[in-house]
């Protein structure tokens, strides 16, 4: 049964990771925001990670080597309990997704100052 899983990655190689498990035949999912970014008097709108530093992956685990995302490039390791891959809820990810928009970005509520 495929269930979704979370993958801890090297910082800012979330998109790295994802292209190498898909060469590799999972399916993944990287959800991506809208961010504002300041630097040096400028400020630009990027796309960036909703989670940095994660990303989700179907796994069957009883059928699938899910031992290789441990040696991927750009992966970390697979969120795990103990010596097994530890499952999301389902939902989880579908919800995710429902939020998406029609560029595929997650919308996300603008931080509000307390009043």
């Amino acid at each position: 049964m495929t269930r979704w899983y979370v993958v801890y990655t090297h910082q800012g190689a979330e998109k790295l990771a994802e292209g190498h498990l898909q060469r590799q035949g999972f399916t993944t999912y990287l959800p991506l925001c809208r961010k504002i970014t300041r630097h040096a008097r400028r400020v630009a709108n990027v796309t960036a990670p909703l989670f940095p530093r994660y990303l989700f992956v179907a796994i069957d685990v009883a059928a699938q080597r899910w031992r290789a995302i441990n040696g991927t490039f750009g992966v970390n390791h697979i969120v795990s309990m103990g010596e097994r891959p530890q499952a999301l809820p389902d939902g989880v990810v579908d919800e995710i997704k429902a939020r998406e928009a029609d560029e595929g970005l997650v919308d996300i509520a603008p931080e509000v100052p307390f009043e």
